[in-house]
């Protein structure tokens, strides 16, 4: 993307963020230095073989023994010119070739990724056939019968045992083959399956101590708890419904979008009523709140099962598990078939980072004390995250990657997911997990030895298989780091995410709220938060997610408004200075984000009206209370409160990009970000954005920089009434354009802009001005782009507000 402040050239640096990432450990046992790499080497685990634990391929592929690796495999001959061949003409070193420092380091990695993927295709017949061990471990059905696979070979002895065989395994005893794989064949009575569907079923397992224990099947689809056992652990449950019962799509997934608009929502918290809400209420009560909004794309939390409520859904305990607290798999796969009926795709917040730390009714259930090599999990500190109290992966395990794999894969296929959002990149990339770490942009930091190569090489691998599977995919990844060539694809040597996270912006605004009157603030500061990214890699901006409204913090709205939202939001009266301050700057900020801050746009649920507080999960501190725990739709949704002057105004910013396609431009141009007039002036597409700042100048005939030449009109008005505004701006002015300077001397431009025109720029509005195609009106275009009201139902505003496709005026019909 061309970025540039006063029209220079942004250099392909990251956004840096200074402050540590919330869940990162550090721990340097168990590594080993190869020193052949010098100053870009990498530091690997010293036991960095992947365990060819078991060969039980999905496929016909051969088998290999527990003690081969792929530093064994390794000293068998190799043909290595076509991968050094390959590594000499990365795409990586074509995009930035600042990246050639490190060769060293994308060689070393390129090899793995090439010979891993090489092992896989020799023992599995390729990732997409390795990805399906969703179809063989767990419950099966297979010829007239349920097996049931579990990967666990510190076990001496297992059983399965459960609802159908009153909890006694005795009769049920398992047989563990040579690859630490115990299963069983479960014949059906009388052509009735011998496991009931929705039954408890547990895997009973007697380890090295002699000591039996009871776990959750790792595979397990279902997992629900007592609700009157104050507590109480999470049960295994059989899931096959009958025909009848089983959810059938009806709808087709959506295309790609140019450019994606991102509703970040919590099934569980959506409801208005102080309990944990349900998929099939989100599906008819919010998705078409977030059509209305102009989204195109929804991200789930906290869908993959974890016991911990207030954990948001970041402490799983059952992967393969859609939460139960909102429902069955059946009401999940209704929502997500809901959501592709009105054109919007979804994503799924998968958590691959870590896993809970709970042993009952968790993956580290399994971790009786083995090594590594029989293990999910990094033994010693290694495997164990010290912020976040739960376990990490090893990653380096052949298990562990079919496991997480084919849980990707079986999100993707039996859910029909369109995408993931990966949670806690930054900690799977670096064995410190970004603890402590202040990444300024030195590419040292990224490539040294503490990159952790082995879970590099499964993101590739991730990314890879995803894309396969799905080409229209889309993977966000969370990072703080800015780790270059994150979303590169694979095949150039990067590590495929299709976004990250511009996770350095919202820092940015909650530093500016809390700690300088907005008097104070820097426009040039602002510009530089936003636009500093790499312009071949994609972000996705916001102002605030989920994140910045946990307990403890505070929405942008209630940072700028506080306790007179609890008093001073009705219509009906005056609006304070606090309110007016409030609204005028929750558009401000959330649109400037939109506008310049990257390539997508992420919105929290509720925040798009202001939503006030903060969200505060159930729990002792707070008996248990789940009033903070809920979203207010009432607010918005009532009439003679002004929270729907901000939701309106959210509608129409996601419907400009809708129609004018800005998000997707590479054109960004800042042709002025000036400190004394609070002004920041700049080109997204053929669009031109004027954000005024000042607490209380208005401007009047204030010259604005432009591309192109001719007649521009306002597109898209904060000020506007409709909007909460004053209605200063007129919206039937036609603005034309002047000359500047020498042609082809930007130099002797106006803000190194070819031309300009004038315009009247209120305090703290944002206007949006379209070039008018003169040879496209017609009289009733030229009627629709006058019609553009001073004043409109709001009622009527909410439902059918929109822009013309080719105006882009806002329209109230």
């Amino acid at each position: 993307m061309f970025c540039a402040s006063s029209s220079a050239l942004l250099p392909p640096h990251i956004a840096v963020r200074n402050l540590t990432s919330r869940r990162e450990h550090l721990s340097k046992e168990g590594t080993v230095t190869l020193g052949l790499f010098g100053n870009g080497s990498l530091r690997v685990p010293s036991q960095c073989t992947f365990w060819q634990s078991n060969r039980l391929s999905t496929s016909t592929g051969s088998q290999v023994g527990h003690d081969m690796s792929v530093r064994t495999a390794l000293e068998e001959p190799l043909t290595m010119t076509d991968i050094e061949e390959e590594i000499e003409n990365l795409g990586i070193f074509k995009v930035d070739s600042d990246l050639r420092k490190y060769k060293d380091h994308f060689a070393y990695r390129w090899k793995r990724y090439v010979e891993q993927k090489a092992l896989i295709e020799k023992h599995e017949e390729g990732l997409e056939e390795f990805s399906k061990g969703y179809l063989k471990f767990g419950f099966n059905r297979e010829e007239d019968g349920i097996v049931y696979r579990e990967w666990a070979p510190a076990a001496r002895e297992a059983q399965l045992i459960g609802d159908f065989n009153g909890w006694d395994g005795s009769k049920h005893q398992m047989e563990k083959d040579q690859f630490g794989v115990w299963m069983i064949r479960i014949p059906d009575i009388e052509e009735q399956s011998a496991i009931p569907h929705n039954s408890r079923v547990k895997f009973r397992f007697k380890h090295g101590n002699g000591i039996w224990v009871d776990r959750i099947p790792a595979w397990i689809r279902y997992a629900t708890v007592d609700p009157n056992r104050f507590a109480a652990p999470y049960d295994g449950v059989y899931w096959d419904p009958p025909p009848t019962e089983r959810y059938v799509f009806k709808h087709p997934q959506p295309p790609k979008p140019e450019s994606l608009r991102i509703y970040e929502a919590h099934v569980g918290m959506s409801g208005q009523e102080p309990r944990v809400g349900t998929y099939r209420e989100f599906a008819d009560n919010v998705l078409p709140r977030i059509k209305s909004n102009n989204y195109n794309t929804i991200q789930l939390m906290a869908i993959m099962e974890h016991s911990y409520y207030a954990s948001f859904g970041y402490h799983v305990t059952n992967f393969f598990a859609a939460s139960s607290r909102s429902g069955s798999p059946e009401d999940l796969k209704y929502l997500i078939d809901k959501a592709h009926g009105l054109g919007l795709r979804v994503l799924m917040d998968v958590v691959h980072s870590h896993a809970s730390n709970n042993v009952t009714d968790g993956l580290n259930g399994f971790d009786v004390g083995q090594s590594a090599q029989e293990s999910y999990f990094h033994t010693g500190e290694r495997g164990r995250h010290k912020l976040w109290d739960s376990r990490l992966f090893n990653y380096g395990n052949w298990e562990v990657l079919r496991f997480l794999l084919s849980n990707l894969r079986y999100w993707l296929e039996e859910f029909r997911f369109d995408g993931f959002r990966f949670d806690g990149v930054t900690s799977m990339l670096y064995h410190h997990h970004g603890i402590n770490m202040g990444f300024s942009g030195n590419y040292a930091e990224y490539f040294s030895f503490d990159t952790d190569v082995d879970a590099v090489l499964y993101l590739m691998m991730a990314n890879d298989l995803v894309h396969q599977l799905v080409p229209d995919v889309t993977v966000v990844a969370e990072d703080v780091s800015g780790m270059p060539a994150l979303c590169r694809p694979v095949f150039e040597g990067g590590i495929g995410f299709d976004y990250r996270l511009a996770m350095a912006v919202p820092d940015r605004w909650i530093d500016l709220l809390k700690n300088r009157n907005d008097s104070d603030w820097s426009m040039n500061e602002i510009v530089w938060s936003l636009t500093n990214r790499r312009y071949t890699e994609k972000c996705v901006a916001y102002a605030e997610s989920h994140d910045q409204a946990i307990v403890g913090d505070k929405t942008v709205a209630f940072l700028l408004m506080d306790k007179e939202m609890y008093t001073g939001m009705s219509d009906l009266e005056p609006a304070s200075p606090v309110i007016d301050r409030g609204i005028a700057l929750q558009k401000m900020i959330h649109f400037i984000t939109m506008a310049l801050g990257g390539e997508g746009y992420l919105n929290f649920m509720g925040n798009e009206f202001g939503h006030p507080e903060w969200i505060d999960f159930p729990r002792e501190g707070n008996k248990w209370s789940y009033d903070k725990c809920r979203r207010q739709w009432n607010l918005v949704d009532t009439d003679h409160l002004r929270y729907k002057y901000m939701n309106a105004f959210d509608r129409a910013m996601n419907l400009l990009d809708e129609n004018f396609s800005f998000l997707s431009s590479t054109k960004q141009i800042v042709s002025s970000a000036s400190e004394e007039d609070k002004v920041i002036v700049f080109e997204r597409g053929d669009l031109v954005f004027v954000f005024n700042f000042h607490p209380e100048n208005t401007y009047e005939g204030y010259k604005v920089g432009c591309d192109l030449p001719g007649k521009y009109k306002v597109a898209l008005d904060s000020d506007a009434f409709c909007f909460g505004g004053k209605g200063r701006v007129g919206h039937d002015v036609d603005h034309f354009t002047e000359p500047e300077g020498i042609p082809g001397k930007p130099e002797t431009n106006f803000n190194n802009r070819p031309n300009s025109f004038k315009i009247l720029s209120p305090s703290r509005t944002c206007v949006v001005y379209y070039r008018v195609d003169e040879d496209a009106e017609t009289k009733d275009e030229m009627k629709i782009q006058e019609s553009m009201p001073v004043q409109v139902d709001l009622e009527e505003l909410q439902s059918k507000l929109y822009l013309d496709s080719r105006t882009g005026i806002d329209t109230a019909r």
